[in-house]
């Protein structure tokens, strides 16, 4: 059996293909390719006798398999992200976009691929907001986001659509950052999805937080979207589809924000495609952070 140390660290754990595979299948390597890799990485190590092993004796073998094989991008990537996890850097990952587009499945892959344990979907902070806040009080958060605007009172200015919005948001985004807080405060990594991650009301000081709007690319594929969302949800595919004309509103107030304040946006036409463009750029930004601090995030071992 071969055993896999931290180096310089007394626990060990039995290698595991499993885990070798998920870790190169997180740099968009197919996963029966992945495990064929992982299998010769353990295959290498008996031949050379090894009974015990670092896991930066595995970063390097796994790397150097991947540029054998011509993946000298998806190489780079692996080296990056291993070397990533192991700083243990707190990474806050924020997508937004209107409702149906796909950021929770977005995000769910994005967990696992990162290692990510903690994702939130504002719709449950949302809901214990109404389990604390009175209709009476603030009635827009209590009904769905695309018509809070029939809950306003007074004179509305503009958009009465996007008004209710605004207001759902202010009080949703409240909850947002208190559990960005927290994860900052508590060095956690987290993943937060949904439809009030809207910059500007969603703290973004943090240089190791990174905001995204994921968008669809017409209204038949957002309609397209929810029909395919009732196959593993109760959600009915028409209500979403009668009020199709707010929730296109809203997204395209989302991607006027977006472009005020920089942030990436993302036709979510295929998950891998989306969820590669997502990690490029995260790890593209750190590369350039980690480079004004002196570290070379890319450096060949």
């Amino acid at each position: 059996m071969i055993r896999v140390i931290e180096k310089g660290g007394k626990v060990s754990l039995p290698f595991s293909r499993g885990i070798l595979t998920r870790s190169i299948t997180s740099v968009g390597i197919d996963v029966d390719l992945a495990y064929t890799i992982a299998i010769e990485v353990q295959e290498e190590l008996r031949r050379k006798g090894k009974t015990v092993v670092t896991k930066d004796e595995i970063r390097r073998l796994t790397y150097q398999k991947l540029v054998e094989r011509g993946f000298k991008e998806e190489a780079k990537r692996y080296l990056f992200w291993r070397r990533f996890r192991k700083m243990k850097i707190p990474l806050i990952i924020l997508l937004g976009g209107p409702t149906g587009v796909g950021k929770s499945t977005i995000a769910t892959e994005l967990a696992f691929r990162l290692g990510i344990r903690s994702v939130i979907g504002t719709d449950t902070i949302r809901e214990v907001l109404r389990k604390i806040i009175t209709p009476e009080l603030l009635p827009t958060i209590h009904t769905s986001t695309f018509l809070a605007w029939k809950e306003l009172r007074g004179t509305i200015e503009g958009s009465p659509v996007i008004a209710g919005f605004e207001s759902q948001v202010s009080a949703v985004s409240v909850g947002i950052n208190a559990v960005i807080q927290r994860a900052r405060r508590e060095g956690l990594n987290a993943i937060i999805e949904g439809i009030h991650v809207v910059p500007g009301f969603v703290d973004m000081k943090h240089e190791m937080t990174f905001m995204y709007m994921i968008v669809a690319r017409s209204r038949e594929e957002l309609e397209a979207r929810f029909y395919e969302r009732t196959r593993y949800s109760k959600r009915s595919a028409e209500y979403y589809i009668a009020h199709i004309e707010e929730i296109l509103e809203i997204q395209s107030y989302l991607i006027e924000r977006a472009k005020s304040f920089g942030i990436p946006i993302i036709e979510n036409i295929e998950l891998e495609e989306t969820v590669g463009k997502i990690m490029q750029d995260i790890m593209e930004k750190t590369v350039e952070i980690m480079k004004r601090k002196g570290l070379d995030m890319l450096e060949e071992p």
